[in-house]
């Protein structure tokens, strides 16, 4: 096994670079938006017509090409089990957590403060840090897929839309629509991508074909993480620090100690157990933003909590490491 400080300098360099590229590209689009015409807007488009191209066709495609190298057998079912286990868990965790010290913040606050704590950015960050750790790789990719796909996708417009719409202000736009939710979950292009991946895993494709897949998905790979560092460079609002800590300390601290300690009392070790318990341990979802705007949560908390768990997975991904793949626990 390799050293863990030299396998943690395998996976930061990577995820450093894209990051950093994204961070970069930000702050030079964003000393752009002080010019006039078009070319002022392009600190605001560029983030979002790269998270659409991502989302619709990026992502998609990545699965199919990742999917075709991993191994689909084994009891993937687990994963999102273990997903939902650990939605709910944070959405308890969060609960138990406002009555006992901010039982009088008003229900928007309430319920960003919960969907930070539940629901973890496990496609756009969890993807590539599974992919890009030595002891795990392309072959176990099927159970961060099973994690995302059928749990953390599900929970965010299933679950987690129903807690913003009990929880928001509502409005005219919002009010009612827990079934168009529904709806983007069946049409959700990871979910296509996750259906067609399992019909085209058993094909025989040309080479170039799929070589070609595999090479664009590590491409998507790291364009993921130039949005992140585009993402996190827009993240400004800072202000709400504290209560942001304690959702983030329950997303990315009790429920990863939770998922790992169970899974280890089931008796499932090795590298799904690593997978899930780092999936459990990403930051707060992307997602959390779309359901603030929908549904007039605290934008501010949201956006304070997806930030602050952005930079805290540096400093959380040692601990999962050497304690479960270092052998600790």
């Amino acid at each position: 096994m390799l050293p863990p400080l030299w396998v943690l300098l395998q996976l930061y360099l990577p995820i450093a670079m894209g990051v950093l590229a994204g961070v970069g590209l930000g702050t030079l689009l964003a000393r752009l938006a002080y010019r006039p015409g078009y070319i002022s807007t392009l600190h605001q488009q560029v983030p979002l017509t790269l998270g659409k191209f991502l989302f619709w066709v990026g992502i998609p495609l990545s699965i199919v090409g990742f999917m075709r190298r991993a191994d689909l057998s084994g009891n993937l079912y687990l994963a999102p089990a273990v997903a939902w286990a650990a939605i709910f868990l944070g959405l308890g965790c969060s609960r138990l957590w406002i009555h006992l010290h901010h039982r009088q913040w008003p229900r928007p606050t309430q319920g960003s403060f919960s969907l930070a704590a539940m629901l973890g950015n496990t496609g756009y960050i969890g993807y590539p840090v599974v992919l890009l750790l030595p002891q795990l790789g392309v072959e176990v990719f099927g159970w961060a897929l099973f994690y995302d796909a059928l749990g953390t996708l599900l929970g965010s417009y299933g679950l987690g839309a129903v807690l913003a719409s009990t929880m928001g202000r509502q409005s005219p736009k919002a009010t009612g629509q827990w079934w168009q939710w529904l709806r983007e979950i069946v049409r959700n292009p990871i979910i296509l991508a996750f259906g067609a991946g399992l019909g085209l895993q058993a094909l025989t494709l040309p080479i170039w074909l799929d070589d070609g897949l595999y090479r664009l998905a590590w491409i998507i790979v790291m364009l993921s993480l130039v949005l992140m560092g585009l993402r996190i460079q827009q993240l400004t609002s800072w202000r709400l620090l504290r209560p942001a800590a304690a959702a983030v300390g329950i997303k990315m601290l009790v429920l990863p100690l939770a998922v790992g300690l169970g899974l280890t009392a089931l008796g499932v070790d090795g590298p799904p157990r690593l997978v899930m318990i780092l999936q459990a341990g990403m930051p707060c979802a992307f997602s959390n933003l779309v359901l603030a705007e929908a549904y007039n949560l605290d934008r501010d908390l949201t956006v304070t909590c997806v930030g602050l768990s952005s930079v805290s997975l540096l400093l959380t991904l040692p601990l999962w490491l050497w304690g479960f793949a270092g052998g600790w626990l």
